[in-house]
């Protein structure tokens, strides 16, 4: 490889492997000694062509589920099946992955400005903006950028657009798959939010048994499915329909806490 190679996005190939080298050395403990992550799918990912691939997920934290896809893709690419065990996976990283996310995050420190050369394609939110509910046209620079990740490489988006669950899925995601016809694969999260703050930087709970589930690729019609029979379809492909939900009385609930307050119990793998 050239040493001053680019991608599309004009980011110099040689640093970007360097930065994911030592996010994935610094970040590699956060999954696999102060919690754990349970893995399923990994040979789909071993299946899926180099590029034209779109992996929809829910959403948990700003930075820690993205991290954690990028250790287990470059571990299942290595032959690691369900395990990112080793972390000499992280030496010959798969350097055309790429996320979606909020410019304003994206530009809010040194740091997230690091992840941004790692693989975002940032995006200003057409929704929400510093805090703030906002009604603005979606930039067609934004749609143009993404499918050109698309047919550079795998693309990681959270077709909610924000960490909390059960929240709409945005329409902007089906018109993409519309447009760009992408292998859609959904990849379905859970613990992160109780493990890490907000950010996913710090580490809010240790033992923590955090799962991540990558599901078969979508079948999609991509000429006759309309953008809603799309959104459905994701709905339930990550597990955020409104059925998935649980409308629960006070009573429900308090006997559904004190069942996920022993379930965590039983997740505890690593002695303090």
């Amino acid at each position: 490889m050239s040493l001053f190679k680019r991608n599309p996005f004009g980011h110099i190939l040689f640093l970007k492997k360097w930065i994911i080298r030592i996010f994935g050395l610094i970040s590699h403990r956060r999954y696999r000694k102060f919690n754990n992550l349970q893995i399923e799918g990994s040979e789909i990912l071993r299946n899926l062509p180099d590029k034209n691939v779109l992996f929809i997920s829910n959403h948990q934290t700003y930075f820690a589920d993205v991290a954690a896809m990028f250790h287990v893709f470059n571990a299942a690419l290595s032959g690691r099946d369900d395990s990112i065990k080793n972390i000499g996976y992280i030496w010959k990283p798969k350097l055309n992955v790429y996320f979606v996310a909020a410019g304003e995050t994206m530009r809010s420190g040194l740091l997230p400005k690091l992840f941004a050369y790692a693989g975002s394609v940032s995006i200003d939110r057409t929704w929400r903006n510093a805090g703030k509910d906002v009604n603005r046209q979606v930039k067609n620079s934004d749609i143009s950028n993404i499918g050109k990740a698309i047919k550079d490489g795998w693309v990681i988006t959270f077709p909610q657009g924000t960490t909390t669950p059960f929240k709409p899925i945005r329409r902007g995601t089906a018109h993409i798959i519309k447009t760009c016809k992408p292998i859609v694969v959904p990849i379905v999260i859970d613990g992160f939010r109780r493990s890490f703050d907000k950010k996913g930087l710090n580490i809010k709970k240790r033992n923590v048994l955090q799962s991540m589930v990558i599901k078969k690729p979508l079948e999609i019609d991509y000429e006759n499915e309309s953008v809603a029979d799309i959104v459905t379809k994701i709905e339930y492909a990550i597990e955020q329909h409104p059925s998935f939900l649980k409308v629960l009385t006070p009573k429900q609930a308090e006997e559904y806490i004190k069942e996920e307050e022993e379930l965590n119990k039983q997740r505890e793998f690593w002695s303090s």
